[in-house]
Protein backbone atom coordinates (compact mmCIF):
# COMPACT_ATOMS: atom_id res chain seq x y z
CA UNK A 1 0.00 0.00 0.00
CA UNK A 2 2.56 2.38 0.89
CA UNK A 3 4.50 1.60 -2.60
CA UNK A 4 1.21 2.43 -4.20
CA UNK A 5 0.94 5.57 -3.14
CA UNK A 6 5.00 6.42 -3.38
CA UNK A 7 4.50 5.62 -7.30
CA UNK A 8 1.11 8.01 -7.24
CA UNK A 9 2.90 10.65 -5.39
CA UNK A 10 6.23 10.39 -8.25
CA UNK A 11 3.62 10.08 -10.80
CA UNK A 12 1.59 13.28 -10.07
CA UNK A 13 5.05 15.40 -9.63
CA UNK A 14 5.99 14.14 -13.20
CA UNK A 15 3.12 15.33 -14.37
CA UNK A 16 3.34 18.77 -12.73
CA UNK A 17 6.82 18.90 -13.43
CA UNK A 18 6.22 18.24 -17.04
CA UNK A 19 3.39 20.83 -17.57
CA UNK A 20 5.54 23.28 -15.85
CA UNK A 21 8.35 23.18 -18.63
CA UNK A 22 5.82 23.92 -21.74
CA UNK A 23 4.24 26.79 -19.70
CA UNK A 24 7.74 28.54 -18.91
CA UNK A 25 8.70 27.98 -22.35
CA UNK A 26 5.19 29.63 -23.47
CA UNK A 27 5.34 32.41 -21.62
CA UNK A 28 9.01 33.65 -22.67
CA UNK A 29 7.99 33.26 -26.50
CA UNK A 30 4.81 35.33 -25.55
CA UNK A 31 6.63 37.78 -24.14
CA UNK A 32 8.66 38.13 -27.34
CA UNK A 33 6.30 38.25 -29.70
CA UNK A 34 4.51 40.53 -27.78
CA UNK A 35 7.83 42.58 -27.27
CA UNK A 36 8.50 42.55 -31.73
CA UNK A 37 4.75 44.06 -32.27
CA UNK A 38 5.23 46.60 -30.05
CA UNK A 39 9.01 47.16 -31.88
CA UNK A 40 7.60 47.10 -35.43
CA UNK A 41 4.70 49.74 -33.93
CA UNK A 42 8.00 51.81 -32.95
CA UNK A 43 6.80 51.42 -28.86
CA UNK A 44 10.51 50.78 -28.53
CA UNK A 45 10.52 51.62 -24.52
CA UNK A 46 7.47 49.08 -24.62
CA UNK A 47 9.01 46.30 -26.23
CA UNK A 48 11.93 46.62 -23.87
CA UNK A 49 9.51 45.80 -21.04
CA UNK A 50 8.23 42.73 -22.70
CA UNK A 51 11.85 40.97 -23.64
CA UNK A 52 12.72 41.77 -20.46
CA UNK A 53 10.15 40.13 -18.94
CA UNK A 54 10.59 37.34 -21.55
CA UNK A 55 14.44 37.28 -20.18
CA UNK A 56 13.08 36.85 -16.47
CA UNK A 57 11.37 33.62 -17.76
CA UNK A 58 14.69 32.37 -19.34
CA UNK A 59 17.98 34.28 -18.54
CA UNK A 60 19.49 32.26 -21.63
CA UNK A 61 16.85 33.42 -24.62
CA UNK A 62 19.74 35.21 -26.67
CA UNK A 63 17.29 36.76 -29.08
CA UNK A 64 15.51 38.36 -26.05
CA UNK A 65 18.90 39.82 -24.94
CA UNK A 66 19.68 40.95 -28.83
CA UNK A 67 16.36 42.31 -29.44
CA UNK A 68 16.62 44.68 -25.72
CA UNK A 69 19.88 46.08 -27.33
CA UNK A 70 18.06 47.14 -30.59
CA UNK A 71 15.31 48.49 -28.34
CA UNK A 72 17.53 50.52 -26.72
CA UNK A 73 19.21 51.64 -29.85
CA UNK A 74 16.14 52.86 -30.77
CA UNK A 75 15.75 54.80 -28.02
CA UNK A 76 19.59 56.46 -28.15
CA UNK A 77 20.93 54.78 -25.08
CA UNK A 78 23.78 53.46 -27.25
CA UNK A 79 26.15 52.80 -24.32
CA UNK A 80 23.72 50.37 -22.36
CA UNK A 81 22.64 49.04 -26.22
CA UNK A 82 26.35 47.92 -26.42
CA UNK A 83 25.74 46.11 -23.07
CA UNK A 84 23.44 43.84 -24.34
CA UNK A 85 24.97 43.14 -27.99
CA UNK A 86 28.27 42.47 -25.91
CA UNK A 87 26.01 39.71 -23.96
CA UNK A 88 24.69 38.20 -26.83
CA UNK A 89 28.07 38.14 -28.96
CA UNK A 90 29.21 36.03 -25.63
CA UNK A 91 26.46 34.04 -24.78
CA UNK A 92 26.33 32.18 -28.45
CA UNK A 93 28.64 30.21 -30.58
CA UNK A 94 26.65 30.89 -33.88
CA UNK A 95 28.62 32.77 -36.09
CA UNK A 96 26.19 34.45 -37.72
CA UNK A 97 24.22 35.54 -34.66
CA UNK A 98 28.14 36.85 -32.74
CA UNK A 99 28.94 39.05 -36.24
CA UNK A 100 25.31 40.93 -35.79
CA UNK A 101 26.03 40.98 -32.22
CA UNK A 102 29.03 42.83 -33.42
CA UNK A 103 27.46 44.70 -36.43
CA UNK A 104 25.05 46.38 -33.75
CA UNK A 105 27.72 46.50 -31.42
CA UNK A 106 29.52 48.94 -33.71
CA UNK A 107 26.40 50.73 -34.63
CA UNK A 108 26.09 51.32 -30.42
CA UNK A 109 29.36 53.12 -30.17
CA UNK A 110 30.10 55.05 -33.30
CA UNK A 111 26.72 56.87 -31.78
CA UNK A 112 28.40 56.77 -28.74
CA UNK A 113 31.15 58.73 -30.21
CA UNK A 114 33.56 55.84 -29.11
CA UNK A 115 34.96 55.64 -32.86
CA UNK A 116 37.58 53.66 -32.46
CA UNK A 117 36.28 50.98 -30.87
CA UNK A 118 33.51 50.68 -33.30
CA UNK A 119 36.18 50.14 -35.73
CA UNK A 120 37.03 47.01 -33.77
CA UNK A 121 33.56 45.90 -33.55
CA UNK A 122 32.83 46.24 -37.45
CA UNK A 123 36.16 44.61 -37.84
CA UNK A 124 35.29 41.50 -35.98
CA UNK A 125 31.99 41.58 -37.43
CA UNK A 126 33.29 41.22 -41.02
CA UNK A 127 35.98 38.38 -40.05
CA UNK A 128 33.15 36.08 -39.13
CA UNK A 129 30.86 37.78 -41.69
CA UNK A 130 32.59 39.23 -44.52
CA UNK A 131 30.15 39.25 -46.93
CA UNK A 132 28.50 42.19 -44.61
CA UNK A 133 28.20 45.28 -47.47
CA UNK A 134 26.79 47.65 -44.44
CA UNK A 135 29.37 46.67 -42.23
CA UNK A 136 32.23 47.36 -44.82
CA UNK A 137 30.30 50.64 -45.27
CA UNK A 138 30.05 51.87 -41.32
CA UNK A 139 34.03 50.66 -40.90
CA UNK A 140 35.19 53.12 -44.14
CA UNK A 141 32.76 55.64 -42.31
CA UNK A 142 34.47 55.39 -39.30
CA UNK A 143 37.73 55.29 -40.20
CA UNK A 144 37.10 58.49 -42.44
CA UNK A 145 35.34 59.91 -39.56
CA UNK A 146 38.25 58.93 -37.00
CA UNK A 147 40.78 60.64 -39.31
CA UNK A 148 38.93 63.68 -39.68
CA UNK A 149 38.78 63.49 -35.48
CA UNK A 150 43.02 63.09 -35.20
CA UNK A 151 43.28 65.80 -38.06
CA UNK A 152 40.93 68.21 -36.14
CA UNK A 153 42.96 67.47 -33.34
CA UNK A 154 45.74 68.11 -34.57
CA UNK A 155 45.16 71.34 -35.66
CA UNK A 156 44.00 72.35 -32.29
CA UNK A 157 47.21 71.58 -31.05
CA UNK A 158 49.30 73.60 -33.49
CA UNK A 159 47.08 76.16 -32.93
CA UNK A 160 47.89 76.54 -28.95
CA UNK A 161 51.18 75.46 -29.85
CA UNK A 162 51.20 78.60 -32.21
CA UNK A 163 49.29 80.83 -29.60
CA UNK A 164 51.85 79.44 -26.69
CA UNK A 165 54.86 80.02 -28.68
CA UNK A 166 53.30 83.98 -29.66
CA UNK A 167 52.83 84.86 -25.87
CA UNK A 168 56.76 83.01 -25.08
CA UNK A 169 57.70 86.10 -27.65
CA UNK A 170 55.70 88.63 -26.36
CA UNK A 171 57.11 88.18 -22.88
CA UNK A 172 60.28 87.51 -24.82
CA UNK A 173 60.18 91.46 -26.23
CA UNK A 174 58.60 92.55 -23.07
CA UNK A 175 61.62 91.45 -21.18
CA UNK A 176 64.15 93.15 -23.42
CA UNK A 177 61.81 96.32 -23.85
CA UNK A 178 62.57 95.94 -19.72
CA UNK A 179 65.94 95.63 -19.86
CA UNK A 180 66.41 97.88 -22.44
CA UNK A 181 64.57 100.49 -20.14
CA UNK A 182 66.58 99.86 -17.49
CA UNK A 183 69.92 100.38 -18.93
CA UNK A 184 68.88 103.15 -20.32
CA UNK A 185 68.28 104.56 -16.72
CA UNK A 186 71.44 103.28 -15.68
CA UNK A 187 73.32 105.36 -18.53
CA UNK A 188 71.22 108.41 -17.44
CA UNK A 189 71.71 107.98 -13.93
CA UNK A 190 75.62 108.69 -13.95
CA UNK A 191 75.11 112.08 -16.76
CA UNK A 192 71.87 113.51 -14.26
CA UNK A 193 74.90 112.82 -11.31
CA UNK A 194 76.92 114.40 -13.17
CA UNK A 195 74.53 117.26 -14.07
CA UNK A 196 74.00 118.08 -10.37
CA UNK A 197 77.48 117.84 -9.59
CA UNK A 198 78.10 120.81 -12.08
CA UNK A 199 75.60 122.40 -10.64
CA UNK A 200 76.17 121.67 -7.43
CA UNK A 201 80.08 122.90 -8.61
CA UNK A 202 78.77 125.98 -9.96
CA UNK A 203 76.98 126.53 -6.63
CA UNK A 204 80.26 126.65 -4.90
CA UNK A 205 82.15 128.70 -7.30
CA UNK A 206 79.04 131.29 -7.34
CA UNK A 207 79.15 131.38 -3.46
CA UNK A 208 83.54 131.36 -3.55
CA UNK A 209 82.96 134.33 -6.04
CA UNK A 210 80.09 136.38 -4.22
CA UNK A 211 82.70 136.15 -1.07
CA UNK A 212 85.55 137.48 -3.28
CA UNK A 213 83.48 140.40 -4.15
CA UNK A 214 82.18 140.55 -0.62
CA UNK A 215 86.24 141.01 0.35
CA UNK A 216 86.87 143.30 -2.40
CA UNK A 217 83.94 145.09 -1.45
CA UNK A 218 85.47 145.50 2.15
CA UNK A 219 89.15 146.00 0.90
CA UNK A 220 87.35 148.19 -1.28
CA UNK A 221 85.40 150.11 1.81
CA UNK A 222 88.37 149.65 3.80
CA UNK A 223 90.80 151.96 1.45
CA UNK A 224 87.97 154.73 1.30
CA UNK A 225 87.73 154.90 5.13
CA UNK A 226 91.93 154.80 4.72
CA UNK A 227 92.02 157.25 2.42
CA UNK A 228 89.58 159.88 3.96
CA UNK A 229 91.29 159.03 7.14
CA UNK A 230 94.79 160.35 5.55
CA UNK A 231 92.55 162.89 4.19
CA UNK A 232 91.34 164.14 7.53
CA UNK A 233 94.86 163.74 8.74
CA UNK A 234 96.22 166.19 6.30
CA UNK A 235 93.71 169.06 6.70
CA UNK A 236 94.15 168.68 10.59
CA UNK A 237 97.81 169.38 10.00
CA UNK A 238 98.81 173.19 9.81
CA UNK A 239 101.54 174.45 7.49
CA UNK A 240 104.09 175.86 8.91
Amino acid sequence: MLRNRYFISIIIVAILFGCTIPGHSQGEKKYLRQGNREYENKKYSESEIYYRRAIDKNDELHDAFFNTGDALYRQEKFEDAGQEFVETYEMTDDTEKKAASLYNLGNSLLNANKIKESIDAYKGSLRLDPGNMEAKYNLAYAQDLLQQQQQQQQNQQNQQDQQNQEKKDDQSSEDQEQESDQQQQQQQQPEEQKEQQQQEISKEDAERLLNALANDERDIQEKVKLAKALKAKTRTEKNW
